[in-house]
C-alpha cells in the first residue's frame, strides 16, 4: 500500500517549491518525521538550516528551546529516538541514540533565528570531556553523501608518563617530535615503522595530546579510499570549518598503509602515492597547513625512495622493541623476557599474565599499541 500526501506546509512567496512526499508500509514512524522535518527546508518557507552532532548528551538535557510545541516522537527498540519540535516560524529535529549521541538539525526562515534555535537546544547538552588521559580526536570516513568527519575523546598519556615504553635509543628523536611547535615545522609529512606491537598508535595518542594547543589531530579509517577518490581527498585535505578565531593545524593519521608507501607502491596503489605526495608537499599541499602521520611495518629498505627523501619528513623514526635490559626494568622481573629483548605489547601481556609468543613473519595488528 502507498499513499501520496502533500506536505501542508503553506506557501509565503512565490519562488517556493511544492513538495510532495510518498509514504508506504515499508517507510518507518522516523521516516515520517525526516520527511516532516526536511519539508519546510524543500519548499523554502524556512530557506536556512543548521545541524549540530553531539557526543557525551546528558541524559536530562531537553534538546529543545523551552517554548518549542513536542509534534511527533518516535522510538525504535535499539533506544533510538527521534523528535519533531516546532515553534515560531522555526522547525526542529532532534534524534537521540542509546550511545548518548544526538543529531540536532534546525530549519528557520532566517539565518539568525536558525542559529538561535540552534544554541538554545544545544546549550548545556554535553557532558564536559574529561580532561585527565582524555584528548579530542577526529575520525574521517567516506559515507555514501561524501566525506564524515565524527569527533571523540580518547585516551591518551602525556609523553613524560610513557616514555619508558620505548627505547633509549630513539626516545631522543621522539622527545624532538612531541615538543614540535609551529614554528619548528620542516616537513609535512610523520613516519613511524617498526614490527607490530612496539607502541606506534600509542605515540599518535600522545601526540594528540602533547599538541593540542595548536594542532588538531585527525584519523583517516579508510585510507585506501582517501587516495583512490580524488573528491574525498579534496574534502579531508580542505577539512571543515571551525569557529575558532585562529584555524589550528591539522595531523592526519593513516594506519597500517604498507602497500602505500612500499617500493611497489606505484604499481600496487596507482595513483594513491603521487596522490599522498602531492598532499605533503605538492600543489594540494600548498596553503594547507596539514601534516600527515604513517605508521608501517615495513623495514625502512623497503620503503619508496620518494617517500624517505630528506626533507620530505618533519620525523621518521624506527619504532623498535626495548632491550632486555630495559624490558626487565619495565617489567620489574626477568620472567619471560627473551635474550633480545621485548616489544611493547609483549611486555603488557607478561604483566597481565599471559605468555605471548610471536609467531615468525606475524604480521598481526601489534595488540594495537
Amino acid at each position: 500500500m502507498s499513499v501520496m500526501r502533500e506536505v501542508p506546509f503553506p506557501s509565503r512567496e512565490s519562488s517556493e517549491l511544492p513538495m510532495n512526499i510518498w509514504i508506504d508500509d515499508a517507510d518507518s514512524a522516523i521516516d515520517v518525521i525526516d520527511a516532516l522535518a526536511l519539508s519546510p527546508f524543500a519548499t523554502g518557507a524556512q530557506p536556512w538550516s543548521r545541524l549540530a552532532n553531539l557526543e557525551r548528551v546528558r541524559p536530562d538535557a531537553p534538546l529543545s528551546p523551552a517554548d518549542g510545541r513536542l509534534l511527533r516522537t518516535a522510538r525504535v527498540e535499539d533506544g533510538s529516538e527521534s523528535r519533531l519540535i516546532a515553534g515560531e516560524g522555526w522547525t526542529l529535529r532532534v534524534v537521540r541514540h542509546r550511545n548518548r549521541t544526538a543529531t540536532v538539525s534546525v530549519t528557520a526562515v532566517d539565518e539568525e533565528l536558525a542559529k538561535s534555535v540552534l544554541a538554545q537546544s544545544i546549550e548545556g547538552a554535553e557532558e564536559a570531556m574529561p580532561e585527565v588521559d582524555h584528548v579530542e580526536m577526529g575520525f574521517w570516513w567516506r559515507g555514501m553523501h561524501g566525506g564524515t568527519r565524527s569527533e571523540k575523546p580518547i585516551t591518551a598519556q602525556p609523553w613524560d608518563e610513557i616514555n619508558k615504553n620505548y627505547s633509549a635509543k630513539v626516545r631522543p628523536a621522539l622527545d624532538r617530535l612531541m615538543s614540535i611547535t609551529p614554528d619548528d615545522v620542516n616537513g609535512r609529512l610523520i613516519l613511524l615503522h617498526g614490527e607490530p606491537g612496539t607502541g606506534k598508535t600509542t605515540l599518535l595518542r600522545t601526540l594528540a595530546k602533547q599538541w593540542h594547543d595548536w594542532c588538531q589531530v585527525d584519523c583517516v579509517l579508510d585510507p585506501e579510499r582517501l587516495f583512490n577518490e580524488p573528491g574525498y581527498l579534496m574534502e579531508v585535505a580542505v577539512g571543515y570549518d571551525s569557529d575558532e578565531d585562529t584555524q589550528r593545524w591539522r595531523l592526519l593519521v593513516l594506519e597500517d598503509c604498507d602497500e602505500l608507501i612500499s617500493s611497489g607502491a606505484k604499481a600496487q596503489a596507482g595513483q594513491g602515492l603521487s596522490r599522498l605526495l602531492n598532499l605533503t608537499d605538492g600543489l594540494l599541499g600548498q596553503g594547507r597547513d596539514v601534516l600527515v602521520a604513517i605508521t608501517t611495518n615495513e623495514d625502512l629498505a623497503r620503503l619508496h625512495p620518494a617517500v624517505v627523501r630528506p626533507g620530505r619528513c618533519l620525523a621518521q623514526v624506527e619504532v623498535g622493541p626495548l632491550s632486555k635490559e630495559e624490558a626487565v626494568a619495565w617489567l620489574g622481573s626477568a620472567n619471560g623476557v627473551s635474550p633480545s629483548g621485548a616489544t611493547l605489547a609483549q611486555l603488557y601481556a607478561l604483566r597481565a599474565g599471559r605468555e605471548f609468543t610471536p609467531q615468525p613473519g606475524d604480521e598481526s595488528t601489534g595488540l594495537y599499541l
